[in-house]
């Protein structure tokens, strides 16, 4: 991997809304997202670009014992069932990805309301310093 990550300690992977996330899964959807994955990848593209080429080549060049003669019916059922079953299953990876954004920016909103709140409570805090130091400024100069 050339990106390498900082290992953190167990417990605070599971702090993060991440872990959690990826945690909750059910096998199901574990399954859905990674056939998904591999399904939405240049290898799976190459394989199959493969796979078609050669059943082409098997049936038009075996003309006495092809199995799916030109316009090849059976492959196009191949790629309706395959489309067929593949389509929901990337949707539901999809809506995942999007519940996962949700969550992403939920807790970024958190993240940045509790910021906030901060920087007001210190902003107020430094207001406050500053307006006692410049009282004990104005008591030392009526003293003088």
């Amino acid at each position: 991997m050339a990106d390498k990550k900082e290992e953190r300690p167990s417990h605070q992977k599971r702090a993060t809304w991440h872990y959690k996330f990826h945690e909750s899964r059910t096998p199901a959807q574990k399954f859905a997202d990674l056939l998904a994955q591999g399904m939405g990848s240049w290898p799976f593209i190459i394989w199959q670009t493969v796979f078609v080429v050669f059943w082409i080549f098997l049936n038009l060049y075996g003309y006495t014992q092809h199995w799916d003669p030109y316009p090849f019916i059976l492959l196009n059922l191949l790629f309706s069932t395959q489309a067929a079953y593949a389509a929901p299953i990337i949707m539901m990876s999809q809506n995942r990805q999007a519940d996962k954004d949700r969550l992403h920016a939920e807790e970024d909103f958190e993240t940045n309301r509790k910021a906030k709140e901060e920087i007001e409570m210190l902003q107020t805090r430094l207001d406050e310093i500053e307006s006692k130091k410049l009282d004990k400024i104005l008591a030392i100069l009526e003293k003088k």
